[in-house]
């Protein structure tokens, strides 16, 4: 098949870029804040490398999970989510499967220039991505998804960028990159809430479906709440300037996509359709609103 730009660059799911670009600027503004209360030997540079490696690694796992949700028949005509590409054979498998692996290798080679001019560290944290990109399907489907998202894009990206940049681990980093990290496991969790039923009759298993709907609408509102409490502790504790607390401008966009989640019925998936691209943009305003309180607390610190 021949296929134009246009449809090789939205078979990478490019709507869901800001789930890792996001981080790693958290951790380039994070940095900034840290640099005004205590000057640190920051290389700019690395911390610009890794914001673009991540949407290509990104890219390449999202192309992954395509590709073994349409061979174990996962995603089908009936279902929602993926980029759709595959189910309306608009590629053919191989393709996906090879771009996957292409973007991985580009974004590897970014990670692997950075490892040798930076900490070792990179090593173990690189390994840590790439095995939990390439076999993210293998844990979505043993109700270990959520969880492989929050250590990728809740701790890792952050943290590996704190590194490049500043060649030392941060807990601090770890405690600030959760908070989003709550929101973005509910991206995916908001996606498995509304495939309940079609996941079971693929016959895997994913945290939604061992809560049950009750718990699933339990557990989105525990991971909403937390991300905005976190942020409030970490500014009593001086983890994080005051000007963090933009983040309650989402606040109101968080309050409409919990109610929307309480309407959540297996038997009705559309209640909840565009929950997952709903939470999606919450992550994308409330990180935009965090990076850019942790800039403005470095220049008020300066």
């Amino acid at each position: 098949m021949k296929h134009t730009l246009k449809e090789w660059f939205m078979v990478t799911r490019p709507w869901g870029y800001a789930l890792s670009i996001m981080p790693a600027a958290l951790a380039v503004a994070y940095v900034f804040f840290e640099n005004s209360v205590t000057p640190l030997d920051v290389n700019w540079w690395y911390g610009i490398l890794a914001v673009i490696a991540s949407p290509i690694l990104q890219a390449g796992g999202n192309m992954m999970s395509d590709y073994y949700d349409y061979k174990n028949n996962v995603d089908r005509k009936e279902t929602y989510g993926s980029s759709r590409m595959l189910v309306n054979k608009q590629f053919e498998p191989r393709e996906v499967y090879w771009f996957s692996i292409s973007m991985m290798v580009i974004g590897n080679i970014i990670g692997i220039y950075l490892l040798l001019n930076t900490s070792w560290h990179l090593l173990w944290i690189g390994l840590a991505g790439i095995i939990g990109s390439y076999l993210y399907f293998f844990m979505k489907y043993r109700a270990l998804g959520d969880l492989n998202i929050f250590i990728i894009y809740g701790q890792l990206i952050s943290l590996g960028t704190y590194l490049v940049m500043t060649n030392a681990l941060s807990w601090k980093m770890l405690l600030v990159a959760a908070a989003p990290g709550f929101l973005i496991v509910n991206v995916l969790h908001a996606n498995n809430t509304r495939d309940i039923k079609h996941d079971g009759v693929a016959k895997i298993k994913t945290a939604a479906m061992l809560l049950g709907i009750k718990g699933s609408i339990i557990y989105y509102f525990a991971f909403t709440i937390g991300a905005y409490l976190l942020i409030v502790l970490c500014v009593i504790f001086g983890i994080q300037h005051w000007a963090t607390l933009l983040i309650f401008i989402s606040l109101p966009m968080a309050l409409k996509l919990m109610k929307q989640m309480r309407t959540a019925d297996m038997e009705k998936p559309e209640n909840i359709q565009r929950l997952d691209e709903g939470t999606a943009q919450l992550v994308m305003v409330y990180m935009l609103l965090l990076v850019i309180g942790n800039f403005a607390g470095g220049f008020l610190n300066a």
